[in-house]
């Protein structure tokens, strides 16, 4: 194999945020540690621009953060094999043009293809990640390469250093104060059990706000604008744009504008408990080290519940009082829920999943970043 200095990623924005946000982190990490030349193609800018302002939503071609980011507005075009990368990458199968696949074709050498797959916990994936398939008419072999949770999966995506960036901000309670004082909190607010909540619009959002009003201990609630909208707003009594706030008995809920993504890593740095969903938000909460609850993206015939149970298994033991709210959190539990009782367990338990935070992340590490072992499976002779 020559040298592999050229990569193409192509997104399709789903999960308005996930998708995108994994995306741009792969696509700057490999441009910034491993000097790759990275065409980020993103069918939607609108997206993108809410967590990396400098996105021209306009522009068909544009530089940010050393990546060339490229609308893909159009399901086909006549590529040529010159347009082609030398590593392609499909994140989460979606459909590649049929031109750019043809050029690819023409190749020689032929460049090294890859479906990038979503994150699960299932046993199964050990056995599929790095299985190939071959194109029944052009003869092209594509690799699927599974993040995950194991050395037999490609691990998650994490850039170098940010585990020592992580701890020198944790450690320096001048700089989260500045930080958090930048969106908007008061001393009151800083001093409270400080949660974030990011979720789908499905998630039992107002019965988990009634449970905190009820504590005993002070919390403060930082929300995105634009997350659980009608929960937020029958909370506040007020439209739920950034920068709205009210406090109700031990809570006290703020409304965030969207950050880039570097701020957000500290948001979640910042708290004591993070809500997340989907899969990019949920791998950072990991690389963050404090207590977090996935909200799982929902699937038809409830498959995500078994994907949540499979991560809780693996992460969990010994938690009850996490899963138990997780599973109810994802709608994966009792009808009749007692939230308050849900949340006392859950309070108790939190000082040992904070010692679980700490250790997962360092098992998480052993395995290598995503990224690199990504590169390593494209440069291996077969």
């Amino acid at each position: 194999m020559t040298s592999l200095t050229r990569l193409d990623l192509f997104c399709r924005v789903v999960d308005n945020y996930g998708d995108i946000g994994i995306c741009w982190r792969l696509a700057r990490q490999l441009q910034r540690e491993h000097a790759i030349a990275v065409t980020l193609w993103v069918d939607d800018l609108a997206s993108f621009r809410r967590i990396c302002p400098g996105i021209d939503v306009q522009a068909d071609t544009q530089m940010q953060a050393g990546v060339t980011v490229r609308h893909w507005c159009s399901m086909d075009g006549v590529f040529s094999v010159d347009d082609v990368a030398d590593i392609v990458i499909e994140f989460f199968a979606v459909d590649i043009p049929p031109g750019y696949i043809a050029a690819m074709a023409q190749c020689q050498p032929r460049p090294v293809w890859f479906n990038l797959e979503g994150l699960t916990a299932e046993e199964w994936v050990e056995g599929c990640h790095g299985l190939s398939s071959t194109h029944p008419q052009l003869g092209l072999i594509k690799h699927f390469f599974f993040p995950g949770f194991t050395e037999k999966t490609g691990g998650l995506l994490v850039e170098a250093g940010l585990a020592e960036q992580r701890r020198a901000f944790q450690s320096d309670a001048a700089a989260r104060t500045a930080f958090l004082a930048q969106l908007g909190l008061g001393p009151e607010q800083m001093a409270a059990r400080l949660v974030s909540l990011f979720c789908y619009p499905h998630a039992p959002v107002a019965e988990l706000l009634a449970a905190w009003q009820l504590d005993t201990t002070p919390t403060t609630c930082l929300v995105p604008e634009g997350v659980a909208a009608d929960a937020v707003q029958a909370f506040l009594g007020t439209p739920a744009v950034a920068g709205a706030c009210a406090t109700r008995g031990a809570l006290t809920l703020r409304v965030l504008p969207f950050v880039p993504q570097e701020d957000y890593d500290r948001l979640l740095w910042s708290c004591d408990l993070n809500f997340v969903r989907g899969e990019d938000s949920f791998v950072r909460a990991q690389w963050a080290g404090r207590p977090f609850v996935w909200h799982i993206y929902p699937q038809d015939e409830q498959l995500h519940h078994k994907k949540l149970r499979a991560f809780l298994q693996r992460y969990a033991a010994g938690l009850p009082d996490l899963s138990a709210l997780s599973l109810q959190w994802n709608g994966a539990g009792s009808s009749a829920a007692d939230w308050p009782a849900l949340w006392a367990g859950f309070r108790t338990q939190m000082p040992a999943m904070q010692q679980r935070a700490e250790a997962w992340q360092q098992q998480m590490l052993a395995l290598g970043d995503l990224a690199s072992n990504l590169l390593r499976f494209a440069a291996t002779p077969r």
